[in-house]
């Protein structure tokens, strides 16, 4: 259904869950540039909340304004029942974590030192280095696979590599909230669904991750809580099966399409349909018609 030319959010189940994280009534943007106004959204705490939508919406200027990187000009973020501007730097350092969309490391540094700095807020005049630091950083280098490369420059990585340096960097620094801007951006298609195996293996461990997403299957098969942005504010939220149907699709990112269960995960995949033609032909993959392009 739609009101005012948006669709209605539906009645989520999880909707009264506590949320760690909300956003009451705020207008982000930058300089003198507003991308949301009074926008409102609550994180459901323990959840895998994928932010979609589709470029230019709001979805990293939201996620910036979680993390503390962009202030409201007017309503406020709120993490664990206080304004987000009244912590300290590390004290939301050890609540909530942020992977950029890019990250530029210094020159010369090496995998596990750069790793090592994902500590800093746990770090102060009277205590330093400790082992609980030292096991932190090996079990994050041993999640993304970078225990072998941990003496190697950051800067004789390929890319792929250098992001999951990243990741290692943010799980060291063991935040119960993960906020994530686009994390498989420069990962091949096999080693971004190895990185979201291991987001999800994090989101059952009870960590509330916070993703933003352009692929729309993966934020269905992964995440259990979705956010649909446009044009600078929230169109609907909900689980998945819930939030993903042909009417969303068409209406947010103007692509006609059929929504099909995931033969895999269940979970619902978006394919879009023929634009050279009205009709839907659903079609079994055979090798005759699998080279039959022109």
């Amino acid at each position: 259904m739609t009101t005012n030319g948006h669709l209605d959010p539906p009645d989520h189940p999880g909707s009264s869950t506590a949320a760690h994280v909300v956003v009451q009534d705020a207008t982000i943007g930058y300089d003198r540039r507003v991308v949301s106004e009074e926008l409102s959204v609550h994180i459901p705490d323990r959840s895998f909340t994928a932010i979609i939508g589709p470029n230019g919406c709001g979805k990293s200027t939201l996620l910036r304004a979680l993390a503390r990187v962009l202030t409201p000009t007017s309503g406020q973020v709120l993490l664990d029942g206080k304004e987000i501007s009244s912590y300290r730097s590390k004290e939301v350092a050890r609540r909530l974590g942020l992977l950029p969309q890019l990250s530029l490391a210094p020159d010369g540094i090496r995998v596990a030192d750069l790793v090592s700095r994902g500590r800093a807020p746990y770090q102060n005049l009277i205590q330093q280095w400790r082992q609980s630091d030292e096991d932190a950083v090996a079990a994050a280098l041993e999640a993304t696979r970078l225990t072998e490369l941990s003496g190697r420059l950051v800067d004789e990585l390929s890319g792929g590599q250098r992001q999951r340096v990243w990741v290692a960097m943010l799980l060291a620094q063991d935040t119960p909230i993960m906020l994530l801007d686009e994390p498989t951006t420069f990962l091949d298609i096999a080693h971004q669904y190895e990185l979201m195996e291991l987001f999800r293996g994090l989101h059952d461990d009870g960590k509330t991750l916070v993703a933003v997403l352009h692929d729309l299957n993966q934020a269905a098969r992964y995440a259990d809580h979705l956010i649909v942005m446009s044009e600078g504010q929230v169109v609907t939220t909900g689980r998945p099966h819930e939030v993903v149907t042909a009417e969303l699709i068409d209406e947010v990112f103007g692509l006609r399409a059929l929504v099909v269960p995931d033969p895999v995960a269940g979970t619902p995949t978006v394919v879009p349909l023929d634009p050279r033609t009205s009709t839907v032909h659903p079609v079994e993959p055979t090798e005759e018609n699998q080279h039959d392009r022109p």
